[in-house]
């Protein structure tokens, strides 16, 4: 039973990296990012084309890192430059990330068994995967306490008042992007060195993952103001960790994953009420005659 558990939390924190990456682009941003299933799984692919080079296994969570940076500048580019819309640059980037990932690996899949990973030390993996994902959770809660954070979150709460401040909207969008997916490509290197192999379709879902522990996180935990959101979406991927475990316990076959993982998000939304909004506290309107006339029901109530 104390593997059981262990077991989950050990899942449940890697994917709390990945729900960090995507609370970034969903709840802070706006902007419905597929990418990151692509991220994901080139991540993975580029840590096991290092590791078997004999890279430095840190290293290695390092050069995923940038990666994922670049991958995430390459979706912001085609949304703001080449005005593409939000979800088809996703599909583009993630579409384009399986061949590269293959190119990278040389195959569809590379066993790590033989290789030094992080893990390879005295440390229980539990306690190096908690290290970093909450290294991960401390400083991007620093950075968006900062001047240049608070210009981020507001990128996706009011964009015209970012522009109205003379900051490039456009350079905002693609930053969140890039720290997003470079956070969820590092969640795939360290994936790849628990798991000991790397395969080209290990992304495959991880979307969903990611949002059903945002959704799980920010609708059960949404009245606790000393917990942060970042903790929130790791608490969330535990419980949803947890929740899978549990089912497949139960007697459920591995092949009902993804069906039991729709029915967790429809119930959380179900008992939650209100539902999910990718930015709660967004208003849109439009002006009509000098009258402001809001798109949302509560400013719509007068009329």
């Amino acid at each position: 039973m104390t593997g059981f558990l262990i077991n989950i939390l050990e899942q449940g924190l890697i994917f709390g990296i990945v729900s960090i990456g995507v609370y970034i682009t969903y709840k802070i941003l706006d902007f419905p990012d597929l990418s990151v299933d692509g991220t994901f799984a080139l991540g993975a692919a580029v840590t096991a084309a290092a590791l078997v080079k004999g890279v430095n296994p840190f290293l290695s969570l390092i050069i995923a890192f940038i990666a994922g940076l670049a991958a995430g500048a390459i979706t912001g580019l085609l949304h703001v430059k080449l005005k593409i819309t939000n979800l088809l640059s996703g599909i583009l980037v993630m579409i384009g990330l399986y061949s590269i990932n293959l190119r990278i690996m040389g195959k569809a899949n590379v066993p790590l068994f033989t290789q030094k990973t992080i893990f390879s030390n005295s440390f229980l993996p539990v306690i190096t995967i908690a290290l970093i994902a909450f290294l991960i959770k401390i400083l991007l809660d620093m950075f968006l306490k900062t001047k240049l954070g608070f210009i981020l979150k507001t990128t996706g709460d009011n964009p015209q008042m970012v522009t109205s401040l003379g900051v490039d909207m456009d350079k905002m969008k693609i930053l969140g992007l890039m720290l997003s997916n470079a956070i969820v490509a590092l969640a795939g290197s360290i994936m790849a060195q628990y798991q000991k192999f790397s395969d080209a379709n290990m992304g495959t879902g991880i979307i969903i993952v990611g949002l059903a522990a945002v959704i799980i996180g920010t609708s059960i935990l949404k009245k606790s103001t000393f917990i942060s959101a970042t903790t929130t979406v790791i608490l969330g991927s535990i419980l949803y960790k947890a929740s899978v475990s549990a089912a497949l316990k139960m007697g459920f076959p591995p092949t009902d994953l993804k069906l039991i993982t729709c029915l967790i998000v429809i119930i959380v939304l179900t008992f939650n009420g209100n539902g999910f909004n990718l930015n709660l506290k967004r208003t849109k309107g439009f002006s009509l005659g000098g009258v402001n006339i809001a798109s949302n029901k509560e400013s719509a109530k007068g009329f």
